[in-house]
């Protein structure tokens, strides 16, 4: 792996355990990653650091609660005890919920949902950027959505308005820390083909047919092609762009 884009570095993934976040760690994996995946699905992180193992890669699994502090600390600790330092934070746990008019959300489904893809965030950061600037920079790449870039009428208030908040927080954290050698940036997907996906499909929220016609393309977006773009990110092909917010979408955005 001399000549892979990660040799050398270590990275922790939030919610690795399936959809993109495990094909981000399997990438970052086969680029000469040192991965650790945090996740609340044991069965899915055990097998995700598995895959990895089985085809030559370097993969821990940890259980994480994103919405709890301790369990992000821990994860941070973990990563430089095995590896000596943090190179790359992918955060990129996050829920759906069932689509909801505004006025339909209750105010324990909005703050379930804000509680992992917002404040979780956040907390994430808090813990990695500390140690970022113990050891001198890294690079962070949060997941936030085309749904917080645009208006989309499909019952997602909630998630939309965390995943505003995630690249508001992500441009912000960006300039305060560029100088400490810490590069931050988001990646906002349009609609991709997950478990997330088929379970609104099976729930009636949308066809499939009507969620490929989301993007101009008229195609949905793998997982695999997702995780592409996260790699540019966390590599030294990026090592001049930070608080972008970086849409793989299809063209939705430009609609």
């Amino acid at each position: 792996m001399a000549d892979s884009l990660l040799t050398g570095k270590s990275a922790l993934i939030t919610g690795a355990a399936q959809g993109i976040g495990a094909a981000i760690a399997r990438l970052f994996a086969a680029q000469g990653a040192k991965v650790v995946i945090a996740d609340i699905n044991e069965e899915g992180g055990a097998e995700t650091a598995a895959h990895i193992t089985k085809d030559g890669g370097d993969a821990t699994f940890l259980r994480t609660d994103v919405t709890s502090a301790a369990d992000l600390d821990a994860a941070v600790r973990a990563t430089v005890t095995a590896h000596g330092k943090l190179d790359i934070a992918v955060n990129n746990a996050g829920i759906e919920e069932q689509g909801s008019a505004l006025h339909e959300i209750t105010e324990e489904a909005w703050d379930r949902l804000v509680s992992v893809n917002l404040k979780g965030v956040w907390l994430s950061m808090k813990s990695e950027i500390t140690q970022m600037l113990a050891q001198g920079g890294g690079t962070i790449v949060n997941m936030a959505s085309v749904a917080g870039l645009v208006g989309l009428p499909l019952g997602i208030a909630d998630y939309s308005a965390a995943k505003g908040g995630v690249i508001a927080l992500t441009r912000t954290a960006a300039i305060e820390y560029v100088k400490q050698g810490i590069r931050i940036n988001a990646v906002c997907p349009g609609v991709v083909r997950t478990a997330l996906l088929d379970n609104a499909i099976t729930t009636g929220m949308f066809t499939e047919a009507e969620a490929a016609a989301l993007h101009p393309s008229g195609v949905l977006i793998d997982p695999a092609d997702v995780a592409e773009t996260f790699l540019f990110l966390a590599s030294g092909a990026s090592k001049h762009i930070t608080g972008q917010a970086l849409p793989v979408d299809a063209g939705l955005a430009a609609g």
